[in-house]
């Protein structure tokens, strides 16, 4: 009896070693998408009110744990009964964060004023604002988890069904506290700065401290900003490049980030066209 229980120690002992390396070298995989996946969340969870940072940040959280358990036993079956729709599903993610990348952009080259009135009317309607951002967040989170999950899958691919599942898991909850508790770093800044200079009675290095984070936070906003949409661009154009082979094999000269950003961008084209010509359409047909 007792040796059959040190035997299931033994066995469990050694999974987790196995499962300690694999998680290690999925980790290494995904570092760039993580990177990215830090930049465009980050980027989505700023611009509200200093009472409301946390609560959305918490929500969009929510939001991602959720996407997670939705997505790691999709992406399981598929691998082991139906591996050709994962590439269906990738490239159908890439042309969301394609067009999410490139609506930015159109947004702030060819943005107009706004009025007045409608100023005031948005301001009316902050929490229809904030559940439309936190949804867009965790749409564009969902797409940037499938793209994890899926390359982590692919580090285990020739490991057991129990190995690929319990390393893809953890990658999987390792990447939203990773990120998500950095973003909450971020946009904590201002507070924290306010903290120290307070504290120090704003004399000393620590009340310089806490200006420096203070006029800093708006800084790494904006930087963000355009990070997390060139990295929407090239997220999406690295799924087209390693999921498509003719656009694999094209132009084999250009340096594989410019033509993923190239790539990126047609795409986001493409997308922003459809979807405003079938707005258009809509609207003629309902007027």
């Amino acid at each position: 009896m007792a040796s059959g229980f040190f035997a299931i120690l033994d066995d469990i002992t050694a999974l987790m070693d196995d499962v300690a390396v694999t998680a290690k070298l999925a980790s290494r995989k995904t570092a760039g998408i993580l990177g990215d996946d830090l930049a465009v969340n980050a980027e989505k969870a700023t611009g509200f009110l200093a009472s409301r940072e946390l609560p959305v940040l918490w929500a969009i959280t929510k939001g991602s744990f959720i996407n997670k358990v939705i997505i790691v036993p999709i992406a399981l079956l598929l691998s082991l009964f139906l591996p050709a729709a994962i590439k269906v599903v990738l490239v159908l993610g890439g042309f969301y964060l394609a067009y999410e990348g490139v609506e930015k952009i159109i947004e702030y080259f060819f943005h107009r004023p706004k009025e007045g009135h409608k100023v005031i009317e948005e301001k009316e309607n902050d929490k229809a604002a904030e559940d439309a951002k936190v949804k867009s967040a965790i749409t564009t989170d969902f797409i940037l988890s499938v793209e994890i999950v899926i390359i982590a899958l692919g580090t285990v691919a020739d490991e057991s069904l129990t190995l690929q599942a319990i390393t893809v898991s953890v990658v999987a909850l390792l990447a939203t506290i990773g990120v998500y508790g950095i973003v909450a770093l971020i946009v904590r800044m201002d507070d924290a700065g306010y903290h120290l200079m307070k504290r120090a009675n704003n004399k000393g290095f620590l009340a310089g401290l806490g200006s420096l984070l203070v006029k800093l936070l708006p800084i790494i906003i904006k930087i963000l900003a355009v990070v997390g949409t060139i990295a929407l661009i090239l997220v999406s154009g690295g799924i087209f490049t390693h999921n498509i082979n003719f656009l694999h094999h094209i132009a084999p000269n250009v340096p594989a980030t410019l033509k993923e950003f190239a790539i990126g961008i047609a795409a986001g084209l493409v997308a922003v066209a459809i979807l405003s010509g079938g707005k258009k359409a809509i609207a003629l047909i309902k007027g």
